[in-house]
């Protein structure tokens, strides 16, 4: 049975609420991170707008997966995901205007670049909000009006964003990059990464790929969090570990890549030191990927 519009719109309305919500909850250490500030004033504007770019279909996939509601087409996805970045932005500009970073008589383009570049981790959390911040729309408002007579009868509320998602292989891989990229982009314009990185030897870069990937499959696999994935009876371990967990590294490693790249740190730099900056990056962006096979 369909639902009523005034149903529909307080659905839409608090899928809105959580989704700033969990814009400022997960963007509020970068929105007060000096780096960044200064980073949405000088980045190349190509970077920033391939960076923009990456982040569109990520988003997309986002909000196919854990979005506002349960999308059943690629439109569905779309409009929340351009719903996740209005709100990414706003969000942005709010706190920032809130923190006295953007100020009136600023030139457009760096008030631009400061909001732009913001919106990319608070419109993941938008979307993450959902998921994190509790996503069932059987709350008790619902059950107290009998709103979800006919969803129970029928088994469910028919938005309601499913908690335990079946994911394909490439999906698998997708959501990794998103985790990857999410703690990627808290650190990455951190001078701390360059200075670790010129700290190490070549045994603690060894050590520090070793340790990420034995990580990642603890993660996942081993230490029993809540979204563990198990094998089924009979797999061998070693199954995972080469079709999920080194996959997994190397899309880390990849957006590691991509991070430094956009934030313009591998510009002349020699190409062991720029292996040495992304085996850093990829310790944090590691965690993230397992932590986003669990969460989402």
């Amino acid at each position: 049975m369909s639902k009523s519009p005034q149903r529909e719109s307080r659905t839409f309305l608090v899928g809105i609420a959580r989704g700033a919500a969990g814009a400022l909850l997960f963007s509020i250490p970068m929105l007060m991170t000096m780096e960044l500030w200064h980073l949405g004033s000088y980045m190349e504007r190509y970077r920033l707008f391939v960076l923009l770019l990456v982040n569109v279909p990520l988003l997309i996939f986002l909000a196919d997966r854990v979005g506002f509601e349960r999308t059943t087409t690629l439109t569905e996805a779309c409009r929340d995901a351009n719903i996740a970045y209005g709100l990414g932005i706003l969000m942005s500009a709010g706190i920032l205007v809130l923190l006295g970073d953007i100020k009136f008589g600023m030139p457009l383009s760096e008030i631009a670049g400061k909001i732009a570049i913001q919106a990319v981790p608070a419109s993941i959390g938008a979307l993450l909000g959902r998921s994190q911040l509790g996503g069932s729309s059987n709350d008790q408002d619902d059950k107290a009006h009998g709103c979800c007579d006919e969803d129970a009868a029928g088994g469910g509320d028919s938005d309601a964003v499913p908690d335990q998602l079946s994911t394909s292989y490439g999906q698998e891989l997708l959501l990794m990059a998103v985790g990857a990229l999410f703690l990627s982009l808290n650190v990455a314009p951190t001078e701390e990464i360059i200075l670790i990185s010129f700290k190490m030897t070549p045994w603690h870069a060894l050590a520090a790929i070793m340790i990420s990937i034995g990580i990642m499959h603890a993660f996942v696999y081993v230490v029993a969090f809540k979204g563990t994935h198990e094998m089924p009876a009979g797999t061998p371990w070693w199954h995972a570990f080469f079709r999920f967990t080194l996959p997994g590294y190397i899309v880390s490693m990849a957006i590691s890549f991509f991070v430094l790249w956009a934030f313009g740190r591998l510009d002349a730099v020699a190409p062991t030191q720029a292996m040495m900056f992304a085996i850093v990056l990829s310790f944090p962006g590691a965690i993230g990927a397992a932590a986003a096979r669990l969460i989402l």
